[in-house]
């Protein structure tokens, strides 16, 4: 009952493991705030290239998938663990490493709310970037949302409130950060993947897929007017979606997003591995900081 609720982000078999959690934990964590989180031998190659991410995104937007799979694949083997699964769960946060160096992971979950932000999911954020921020983790960010939850029930929960706190969470961070866009990255929820201002490396997958609004539903609110006074409202929907399709291009919006580079999902581990390497590096420039101090939220 309290993992879902939040109280408690991961439940033990018995006191051994326990332990074993906690020391797993402690051991991407720095000893304290003025030191650097220390590098582990990387058994696993950084120039690995994982086939299976050709294909394990579906053509289809409304359909679902894994996340948990494609970060088995572009981060080191075997140094996933995750923390406060049964909570916030559009939003999965965990501990990794690349080439040896730990990392704070964020990626969104497909298969709850199709990657949606809820009020738990972004209050989950929130803590998580603070734990990252505060130790001198660097942060991946995978990002699949369409936005934040809407609805009555999400209305009840304090939607707005909450997740603008996860927001000031991620603009308030200072430590090195880099954003996979692997499919939807739509609205206010999409857009606060990182912190715009300030050096925040943006790759694409293909399947990327951004902007204000989808075109599902979004086409809807823009042409209104027009579809209800059409004598064949489904023709001229039909019309309209052609022709924005035609003019959609994965490396306009590219552009127009700020996005580095488009790349080959394979590529991802190297990259993230180079990445993680100057992060690091940056990361310890800023060692005399200490603790961090944070200005209000919401």
């Amino acid at each position: 009952m309290q993992t879902r609720a939040g109280a408690v982000d991961n439940v033990a078999t018995d006191e051994d493991d326990a332990l074993d959690q906690i020391k797993r934990f402690l051991a991407y964590l720095p000893d304290n705030v003025w030191e650097a989180p220390a590098l582990a031998d990387g058994a696993d190659p950084p120039d690995r290239r994982a086939e299976e991410l050709l294909s394990i995104v579906p053509r289809d937007q409304r359909q679902p998938y894994k996340m948990r799979p494609v970060l088995e694949a572009v981060l080191d083997h075997g140094s996933v663990f995750e923390l406060g699964a049964a909570f916030g769960r559009p939003t999965i946060t965990c501990l990794a490493r690349l080439a040896g160096r730990p990392v704070g992971v964020l990626a969104s979950d497909p298969e709850h709310y199709g990657g949606g932000v809820t009020a738990d999911a972004a209050e989950k954020t929130a803590r998580f970037v603070d734990i990252c921020d505060q130790f001198h983790l660097p942060v991946v960010n995978f990002v699949d949302v369409p936005g934040f939850v809407i609805g009555t029930a999400a209305e009840h929960a304090g939607t707005i409130r909450r997740g603008s706190r996860g927001l000031f969470a991620v603009v308030q961070a200072s430590v090195p950060w880099v954003s996979i866009l692997v499919r939807k990255v739509y609205g206010v929820a999409g857009a606060g993947h990182g912190d715009g201002s300030r050096l925040n490396l943006r790759f694409a997958w293909p399947s990327g897929n951004w902007g204000s609004l989808p075109m599902a539903g979004g086409l809807e609110a823009a042409y209104r007017r027009e579809l209800e006074a059409a004598e064949d409202p489904a023709a001229l929907r039909g019309e309209i979606a052609a022709r924005l399709e035609a003019v959609t291009s994965p490396f306009r919006t590219a552009e127009r997003f700020s996005v580095e580079e488009i790349i080959d999902p394979r590529d991802t581990l190297p990259i993230l591995c180079d990445w993680a390497e100057r992060a690091h590096e940056l990361v310890k420039h800023e060692l005399h900081t200490g603790p961090k101090a944070r200005g209000p939220r919401p």
